[in-house]
């Protein structure tokens, strides 16, 4: 059974991703931590441990052994930073001149992708300065160039280790492609050129019983896999959406990951309308200069001339129309070749979801702005229960984090909701930080660390 297979793998993922959360989202990418004696109340003066102030981003914080890090920005540098696990002391931080300044959504920031280390080394990707690694104290081993990158949103891919490998997928408008590094150097090991271009997702590892490591990606309606040793594509299935921002999760052999589509496009008439001054039935860079999106569409899609007309238009409108889906999708292997199985979808009520879905104890959940959970069968699709958050009403872009039967749920104005796991959850209790909260938190050890809009926080019973 489907499910029987996913807890299976899921034990059996805890030993293969060991480690304290030491990539976005913790082990493979799931969320889930295997720990036990969390907190179940936090707030500024609840259960903390220590709180130490942070500069700005959104990245998310990782751990090793005995440090916390993360990525930041501010005053045109880009900063790594090391705390102490501990007490919360900063320990170092490096930085780095920003550079190019590249478009970016208003959701996303220079310091918005996570670090990975690991254990003692940190690994650090900046869309405007490249890759980056600085050991234990600080000391900066290697930078790659990498860049410039054309995505009218800003990148959100954060890199992750596999086999030894950092791994990073780069998903823009004009070259997309998926690349493994040498830790030890920064140097290129393979690079695979993708036909994909909209995504803002972090891959995953996939360990197929008695076969070789996959790195499995979704981006712009395909489900991707590739040969963690050479980079060699082993897989090109449609599926998914057109647009992919929440992260997928695995769970045994199963793939899960949400995405939008425009459901009812936009006219460019209506864009003609508003800014067409000379009505000539097309717009020129004066007309729409300073908009990341039309500025984009222009240089990027359809002739690529850099007069935005009907022809890019409709590219990119007809890469991302449709229904926006939740799906899971089965891998299926026949020796070295795989294939790809909808086990099912769901297209109802997607409107305004943005965090990574989590699969927890057979069941699925998905939060949307207003603090409203869906929980549904992780076989099925079925809907187990929806309703709100009582006590957390706000918007959402931190993922949810689960351990010892509890879900974590942090919405973008500091509201915390504490949620009973099942397909009959209940809210155990809900707290304000009274600060935002973008980042996914951390959980090691009973501890669970969140970064804030200017804290970061390790709160503990």
């Amino acid at each position: 059974m489907l499910v029987l297979r996913a807890l299976l793998a899921a034990l059996l993922a805890s030993a293969l991703f060991a480690g304290p959360w030491s990539r976005f989202r913790g082990p493979n990418g799931s969320g889930i931590s295997a720990d036990s004696g969390f907190p179940t109340k936090l707030g500024p003066a609840t259960n903390v441990r220590w709180k130490t102030p942070v500069r700005r981003g959104k990245s998310s914080p990782v751990l090793a052994r005995d440090r916390v890090f993360l990525t930041s920005a501010g005053n045109g540098r880009l900063y790594t930073q090391c705390f102490d696990r501990s007490t919360g002391r900063l320990v170092w931080e490096r930085a780095v001149e920003r550079g190019r300044g590249a478009l970016l959504h208003e959701l996303n920031e220079p310091a918005s992708t996570s670090p990975v280390t690991d254990g003692e080394n940190v690994y650090a990707f900046f869309e405007d300065a490249g890759l980056l690694s600085y050991d234990a104290d600080g000391q900066l081993r290697w930078r790659t160039e990498l860049g410039p990158f054309s995505n009218e949103q800003g990148l959100g891919a954060s890199p992750i280790i596999v086999d030894g490998l950092l791994v990073l997928q780069l998903d823009h408008a004009a070259g997309s492609y998926i690349a493994a590094f040498d830790p030890d150097n920064g140097e290129t090991v393979w690079k695979t050129q993708r036909a994909e271009t909209d995504s803002w997702t972090t891959p995953l590892a996939y360990r197929p019983d008695g076969g070789r490591t996959q790195i499995l990606t979704v981006s712009t309606r395909l489900l991707g896999s590739y040969d963690a040793a050479s980079g060699k594509r082993t897989l090109r299935e449609g599926g998914f959406a057109g647009v992919m921002v929440a992260s997928p999760v695995l769970a045994g052999d199963t793939v899960f990951a949400f995405g939008y589509n425009f459901e009812a496009p936009s006219k460019f008439s209506a864009t003609l309308s508003e800014r067409d001054s000379d009505g000539s039935g097309s717009l020129e860079p004066s007309e729409y200069a300073g908009h990341a999106f039309l500025s984009a569409v222009a240089e990027h899609r359809g002739d690529r001339d850099g007069i935005l007309e009907q022809v890019d238009w409709d590219d990119i409108m007809g890469r991302r129309t449709g229904p926006s889906r939740l799906a899971a999708m089965r891998l299926e292997r026949d020796g070295s070749e795989f294939s790809v199985r909808e086990v099912w979808r769901y297209e109802r009520s997607l409107i305004g979801v943005i965090p990574s879905p989590l699969v927890y104890e057979r069941t699925l959940y998905f939060v949307k702005n207003g603090g409203i959970l869906h929980a549904l069968d992780a076989e099925t699709g079925a809907i187990l229960k929806r309703g709100r958050l009582s006590g957390a009403v706000d918007g959402y872009s931190a993922s949810p984090v689960a351990a010892d039967g509890r879900v974590y749920f942090f919405g973008e104005s500091g509201k915390v909701a504490v949620v009973k796991a099942g397909a009959d959850w209940e809210v155990l209790g809900t707290s304000d930080l009274e600060d935002g909260v973008f980042a996914t938190p951390a959980l090691a050890d009973g501890a669970i660390y969140v970064r804030t809009d200017g804290w970061l926080y390790r709160f503990e019973d």
